[in-house]
């Protein structure tokens, strides 16, 4: 907030306000008695109440004065004295609990607000009020009522009547007995919602509007209309594993967090007024579901019921989140705009982008999301547009979300290997037909960084540790020249239904991948091409170490009975013949990269070209270290772990595509 701006000055009002009335109701509490100055005190009895806009509107009867002798229930009601409409915000009907017959002292400073064209005054400010016992058989009568529920009646006023809009639909201005729901938790028939889960509710089209006229705490017999424009997982911190059944509605319930795989389905749902919210549903039982998730759910138009608000989020503190929603923006359609005549050229043109958004969730135990599979796409769905990675390398902006086909040739952890699965980063190396018909300008292979906080279906890691696969990526991240897939980025292996192309080139490779040379603009952390001089050995760093010919376990030990065998706990048998694998540390000189000393580390555990010419050195012990020296290797395919300049130094390590 600006210092000074009336922002921060409403604020601290707030604050003071809040204040002010928590220690006001703790004197009440504490003295255990009305406050005995009536000077300005309203005193009113309740005739009705029922709910608007998460007020509390009652209409009630005032009174002179209210006789300690008298209980409501013998305050008889005069037709002369004067009627009032007291509103009461959500705290203070919390505090008070009022009910019909109720007496309410109202201290100042209350306001009282004269309308045009009524004649019903309305009480305002009501923050300092107190409910009036004033007989035991009040505080009996106060005792059994808290015990049953209280039915308050809502009128949901839409935003369209509000504006009063021309194309307001009639069902909106009805008031049913359907509008009436408790204060307390609502026990449902379950055999009535199971033949009709979400029929018996009202059904709206404004997000807003529900949280607002139904509150944070959860809508129950309503429901509202939305579009499902991307499905995904998140890390579940709190979860639920659920358990679906076809097209069926979803049902919740909890599960711990220990159970893996701790990821939960989530919705980024927009309604006809344009606006996202984020909806977590269940914990999955397999990531592997969430690409039938996507195929049958994605541009279909579902219904919300029983959800409550976790959170409302802002731009600044959930920039990822809104880093996908600002790639659905504008919408392609036109949406319906609050206070505005329904014109479509008023509609698409000149919107803000949303600054908040609201991160729904399901209630335990009730249905919440019913999508029908059958329906046709909505024309508000937004497919990804899929570009090539030539056209995403060229984007000038910043946190921008985009979707490619991509060839990986190559993938390496980030972190270390005792680091958990679910915590650990992962590089990606991709190329594409744009990339590798490039004659210079642009690199032949891109790094993909794949965050811990990006879900992995268990089909896209056995796929990749396979072999080299074509995957498409859904919404990941690009800014300050990195490409990176964070929470809501998908890795699929077939292409979606829906996307869009956008006239990219996405043909397919053909031929020989090309790797882009060492030279001095390659970077850390990136794969190349060498080609080179042998001019050393490192002796001093190369080991071997034999490991099981079955398993590849590399830790044996000496067979107990014969202690010239090895013996391998994993298989429980001794090993007769072992592989024995070794590191070595090469030097080459490399033509473009003169001024350089370039270490390339190789390993045994992977057949490398530049391991072949030198394995003899210290597996056989025959050669000596200058009969290698001079031989000429190449093209190596390398892994740049550092660049330095001082001293001028590239550490690499030879490795094997997929």
């Amino acid at each position: 907030l600006c210092r000074g701006g009336l922002a921060e000055r409403l604020c601290r009002l707030q604050n003071r306000e809040r204040s002010a009335i928590s220690f006001w109701r703790h004197q009440c509490l504490s003295d255990d008695k009305i406050p005995s100055d009536k000077s300005g005190v309203l005193i009113v009895k309740i005739l009705e109440i029922f709910e608007e806009c998460t007020i509390q509107v009652a209409t009630c009867q005032q009174l002179e004065q209210s006789p300690a002798t008298l209980s409501p229930e013998d305050a008889v009601i005069n037709a002369e004295e004067p009627i009032l409409k007291v509103l009461f915000t959500r705290e203070t009907a919390a505090h008070l609990k009022c009910r019909p017959q109720d007496v309410i002292h109202i201290y100042p400073p209350w306001q009282k607000l004269l309308l045009q064209n009524a004649d019903v005054p309305v009480i305002m400010n009501t923050y300092f009020s107190q409910k009036v016992l004033l007989s035991e058989h009040s505080e009996a009568r106060e005792k059994t009522y808290g015990l049953t529920k209280m039915l308050i009646k809502k009128n949901i006023i839409s935003l369209a009547q509000t504006f009063r809009l021309d194309d307001v639909d009639a069902k909106l201005h009805q008031e049913s007995s359907d509008n009436q729901v408790p204060c307390a938790p609502q026990t449902h028939n379950n055999s009535d919602s199971k033949r009709h889960p979400l029929a018996l509710s009202a059904v709206n089209d404004s997000l807003l509007e529900m949280v607002e006229s139904q509150g944070a705490v959860g809508w129950r017999e309503v429901q509202v209309q939305v579009v499902i424009q991307r499905v995904y997982c998140l890390p579940a911190r709190e979860g639920y594993r659920s358990h679906t059944q076809g097209n069926k509605p979803l049902c919740a319930a909890p599960v711990r967090n220990s159970d893996p795989p701790n990821v939960r389905l989530c919705l980024l749902v927009q309604d006809a007024y344009g606006m996202f919210s984020e909806v977590q549903l269940q914990s999955l039982s397999s990531t592997d579901d969430i690409e039938q998730f996507c195929r049958r759910w994605e541009g279909k138009s579902c219904c919300l019921a029983g959800m409550k608000v976790l959170q409302r989020t802002t731009r600044g503190r959930a920039l990822a989140l809104f880093s996908l929603i600002d790639s659905l923006w504008p919408p392609v359609v036109p949406v319906k705009v609050p206070g505005q005549s329904q014109d479509s050229e008023m509609m698409t043109t000149n919107l803000p982008p949303p600054s908040f958004c609201y991160i729904l969730t399901v209630q335990s135990g009730e249905i919440h999301v019913e999508v029908d599979g059958e329906e046709q796409i909505s024309n508000l769905y937004q497919p990804p547009a899929v570009h090539s990675l030539k056209e995403i390398l060229r984007i000038d902006g910043c946190n921008e979300r985009c979707s490619f086909w991509a060839q990986v040739l190559y993938q390496r952890l980030k972190t270390k290997h005792n680091v958990p699965m679910d915590q650990r980063e992962m590089l990606l190396f991709v190329t594409d037909s744009t990339l590798q018909n490039v004659v210079h300008g642009i690199p032949k292979v891109v790094a993909v960084s794949v965050a811990a906080s990006c879900v992995l279906s268990m089909e896209i890691i056995e796929a990749l540790s396979a072999g080299s696969q074509l995957v498409f990526f859904k919404d990941a991240l690009w800014g300050n020249g990195r490409i990176i897939c964070v929470e809501r980025t998908v890795l699929l292996l077939q292409k979606p239904l829906l996307c869009s192309a956008a006239g990219a080139d996405l043909s397919e490779l053909t031929g020989p991948v090309r790797l882009d040379e060492l030279d001095s603009t390659t970077q850390a952390n990136s794969i190349c091409a060498l080609r080179g001089t042998v001019v050393g050995v490192n002796e001093s760093t190369a080991f071997s170490w034999p490991t099981c010919n079955r398993c590849g376990n590399g830790k044996l030990e000496v067979c107990p009975q014969d202690r010239e065998l090895l013996y391998c706990n994993q298989c429980s048998e001794v090993v007769t013949t072992p592989v024995l694998k070794m590191q070595l540390e090469v030097f080459l000189s490399c033509p473009s990269l003169s001024q350089s000393t370039v270490k390339v580390k190789v390993w045994h555990e992977i057949s490398t070209t530049l391991f072949v010419l030198l394995t003899m050195l210290l597996f056989l012990q025959t050669y000596e270290v200058q009969s290698v020296l001079g031989k000429e290797v190449g093209l190596l395919n390398c892994y740049v772990h550092s660049v330095t300049s001082h001293p001028n130094c590239a550490a690499l390590e030879e490795i094997v595509l997929l």
